[in-house]
């Protein structure tokens, strides 16, 4: 097949998800340069993309996700898990959890310390506050009329209140605002969404320039390969509709996640040489860590059963319960229709020698035996809780030169001690704030994993059958300077030229929450970092 050209542009971005349209916003603000943003999805035109209780037939619909599985991983006793990521434009902003969370100071003060001049926290706070919405205003830490809308949840649950109580009795502050940069406490999450409607990046950012003439953005477009001269990548192949074309360019962005950005490298030749070999690719560029250093949060389901109070689980199974939540929303844009899966946060420590919280909870007005199960019949909550800063580390790899093909996704859940224990801690830890006297009047009553499972062996063992992944993987090119590093602080591929990535992937560790506003932050330093070196 002879692939049609479609034209030259100074940057080609590949993947219109979460740091994509930040991009092609930010790029393509200077009328001098060409933007070509390339998109394997469609347009954002369905309806539960923008009804915020609507990841519920977003994630696992091939109409918006990709629909990959993970390996069979040992640390879940062998169980495979599904793996969103979002495949429509806005990305996984269009599908995911909602949640604004920027992780702490310790995170980027480390990936400086790692050898990443200018990521600090004081380096990256102003790319945070840039492009930022925030409901109450601008201060110190906040900013506004950005494009990111962040607003407070519209909806609060009694259950809910009461564990916010039991967990300042165990010692865990209240918080109101988890984003200046020490997470710990507990409180409701401030979410992503404008007057009951999930906000994504496609309508933050992208629709704003989508008119503008130097900027092309085309939809179904999957790329298939990188176009490279010698050590210096000069476009994209791509199919769009059984079609494949060729776009040159003066420099490619690979913004499509930490599944597709080493996937894409990989087909084109860019990884470990044994990796592609045994796949028949050519060797471009022997470069190791393409697709290595996974990481993932792993959040361990507990679920308790509750009295003398109302959750989700009754509403949403009666005809009642469930008319009445609809016209709540479309008549008033309020009520469980506006939740983001989980509402109540809190940051803890697994134990008292931890500098910062290593711990995030997802607390949940719901329970159900795994994600797209009804809810249970019975009143219950669920207190997921994950280890925010794993030492497990599992890797994404090509199973076939067709770019159709998904890869293998392994992220190697719980495969150290250190990740075992604290995932023990972390559910000794729920009970304790579930015993605690705000929590009484409500008899919680664990459900699982059970009571009975006590010991550290038995504990690890329990989370590796509740848990499930929270849709964070990161670090699949990372930035850096040791031998492992695919990026360097600039966002360029080691050893080639005219080729970066921006996206979770370049994170060399995992932030401490939730990962979709740090990566639009990326986006933001990327894009002043590219037009800056355009200027030299």
């Amino acid at each position: 097949m002879t692939a049609a050209a479609i034209g030259k542009f100074d940057y080609v971005i590949v993947g219109a998800g979460s740091a994509g349209c930040v991009l092609a916003n930010r790029l393509s603000a200077d009328p001098n340069v060409r933007v070509l943003l390339l998109e394997a999805g469609g347009r954002d035109n369905y309806i539960w993309i923008h009804i915020p209780i609507g990841y519920l037939y977003t994630q696992n619909n091939p109409r918006t996700d990709w629909c990959f599985k993970t390996e069979a991983e040992p640390g879940l006793n062998g169980r495979a898990l599904n793996y969103p990521r979002g495949k429509v434009l806005g990305g996984c902003s269009a599908i995911n959890g909602m949640i604004y969370m920027r992780g702490q100071a310790r995170d980027y003060d480390l990936w400086r310390q790692m050898g990443n001049p200018g990521w600090s926290w004081d380096d990256v706070l102003p790319y945070f506050r840039k492009s930022e919405d925030f409901v109450h205003g601008a201060d110190e830490a906040h900013g506004a009329g950005g494009e990111w809308r962040v607003e407070e949840m519209r909806l609060r649950w009694e259950i809910l209140d009461a564990f916010r109580e039991a967990a300042a009795e165990t010692g865990i502050p209240k918080t109101d605002d988890f984003n200046r940069g020490d997470n710990e406490g507990c409180g409701y999450f401030q979410v992503n969404q404008k007057k009951g409607v999930r906000w994504t990046t496609a309508k933050g950012f992208l629709r704003p320039a989508a008119k503008r003439p130097n900027l092309k953005v085309l939809t179904h477009a999957q790329a298939k390969a990188l176009r490279l001269d010698g050590k210096r990548c000069t476009g994209i192949e791509f199919f769009q509709h059984g079609i494949e074309y060729y776009a040159d360019a003066g420099e490619v962005i690979l913004s499509a996640g930490s599944i597709g950005s080493p996937q894409l490298l990989q087909l084109s030749g860019i990884g470990p040489a044994a990796l592609l070999q045994e796949h028949g690719i050519a060797v471009r560029h022997d470069l190791a860590g393409v697709g290595e250093n996974l990481q993932d949060h792993l959040q361990v389901r507990t679920v308790f059963k509750v009295s003398n109070t109302v959750t989700l689980n009754e509403r949403a199974n009666r005809l009642m319960g469930r008319l009445g939540m609809g016209l709540e929303y479309f008549l008033m844009k309020k009520g469980p229709l506006t939740m983001a899966p989980s509402q109540l946060g809190a940051f803890a420590r697994s134990d008292p020698s931890k500098d910062t919280a290593n711990l995030e909870y997802h607390v949940q007005p719901l329970s159900l035996d795994k994600f797209g199960d009804p809810l249970h019949p019975f009143p219950a909550f669920t207190a997921s809780v994950c280890n925010l800063r794993p030492t497990s580390r599992g890797h994404v790899r090509i199973k076939s030169p067709d770019p159709r093909a998904h890869p293998a996704i392994r992220p190697n859940y719980l495969a150290t001690p250190e990740d075992r224990q604290v995932a023990a801690d972390a559910i000794r830890l729920t009970r304790r704030i579930c015993a605690a006297p705000a929590l009484k009047r409500f008899t919680p009553e664990e459900y699982r994993p059970g009571p009975q499972i006590s010991s550290d062996i038995d504990l690890a063992k329990a989370a590796g059958d509740i848990g499930t992944t929270i849709f964070h993987p990161v670090g699949t090119c990372k930035m850096g300077q040791d031998p492992g590093a695919v990026v360097d602080e600039r966002l360029r591929v080691r050893g080639l030229s005219g080729l970066r990535i921006a996206d979770a992937s370049i994170m060399p560790t995992i932030t401490s929450g939730n990962t979709n506003s740090p990566v639009i932050m990326i986006a933001e330093k990327a894009a002043a970092m590219i037009a800056e070196d355009r200027r030299i």
